[in-house]
């Protein structure tokens, strides 16, 4: 409940603030330059301010208790190898939380790749071997060494400017030939009914080039993972991870930066954010070592 309280505040927070900024600047949407501006800022504001304050809201969602002093030797140890491998990556010590939860998952979130969140469940300290756990640390790290939240909210931000801007000039276009041109520049019903329907249909388009890149970052932090902690090391903790794959409490913010995703097939596999296990794993399986040691640019 608390999740879902949290979400809607969030996002009626945004749009509230982004209309007093509007008014206050005296942006018309009705123009095709006060369109693109308003566009933009919806489109973008809702991501970046997501981004933002993303770490604050996985805390809230997750209950998730930040280690400041180790309180025992398998806190000492998650922050020791987290430690490590941000050191390797080249970026900041990231915060170390544990969260309750019975599957075996772990996520990083933040705006910026110095000061970031890893946290892992308690099923996955319950399930996980040392070796697999520190894989699973490591392709969160490699999430946060590669950018990956504030290209993620990038890319969101230009697909919702897409939608937007699109579907009210369809709108503008088909309600013309329905209406007739108005001296007043106002638009009919027919406006709204094809804005209404074309949001949904132009969004499902971009949810699916969203979670195309979604997936392929997986592949990309299996990669950093398997350089971090060892290709063995990835293989072993994605077999493991098979055991509750496709069962996920985490909050919808920061589901696409779990190690585990949902399970799909046939449309359905379009809109997931991770890639099945098993291609995952062969991937791994088939990239020479060479080809492993070489993406070490892509963490550091």
């Amino acid at each position: 409940m608390m999740r879902i309280v949290l979400f809607l505040a969030t996002n009626l927070a945004v749009l509230a603030l982004l209309s007093v900024v509007m008014a206050v600047f005296g942006i018309d949407p009705r123009s095709n330059g006060g369109l693109l501006v308003m566009a933009a800022m919806f489109g973008f504001g809702g991501s970046i301010i997501s981004l933002l304050i993303s770490k604050w809201i996985a805390k809230k969602t997750t209950g998730a208790h930040v280690i400041g002093e180790p309180r025992n030797e398998t806190e000492r140890w998650l922050v020791q190898t987290v430690r490590r491998q941000a050191e390797a990556a080249g970026i900041g010590m990231p915060e170390v939380a544990i969260y309750d939860a019975p599957e075996i998952n772990a996520f990083a979130t933040g705006a910026n790749r110095n000061n970031a969140l890893v946290a892992v469940s308690t099923g996955l300290l319950r399930a996980m071997q040392r070796d697999e756990a520190e894989a699973v640390l490591a392709h969160e790290v490699s999430h946060v060494a590669n950018g990956d939240m504030v290209t993620m909210a990038l890319l969101q931000g230009v697909l919702n400017t897409f939608v937007i801007v699109l579907a009210r000039l369809v709108g503008r276009v088909v309600d013309g030939m329905l209406g007739g041109q108005r001296d007043d520049g106002s638009v009919g019903i027919g406006y709204y009914a094809v804005v209404f329907v074309l949001d949904m249909v132009f969004g499902v388009f971009a949810s699916i080039i969203a979670m195309w890149f979604s997936r392929w970052r997986e592949f990309r932090a299996d990669a950093g993972g398997a350089q971090l902690a060892g290709r063995h090391k990835m293989i072993a903790a994605l077999e493991r991870l098979s055991a509750t794959y496709g069962t996920s409490t985490l909050p919808k913010q920061v589901q696409a930066f779990g190690i585990s995703g949902g399970v799909g097939h046939g449309l359905r596999r379009l809109f997931l954010s991770h890639p099945p296990l098993e291609e995952r794993i062969a991937a791994l399986r088939n990239a020479a070592p060479a080809t492993v040691d070489a993406r070490r640019s892509v963490v550091s």
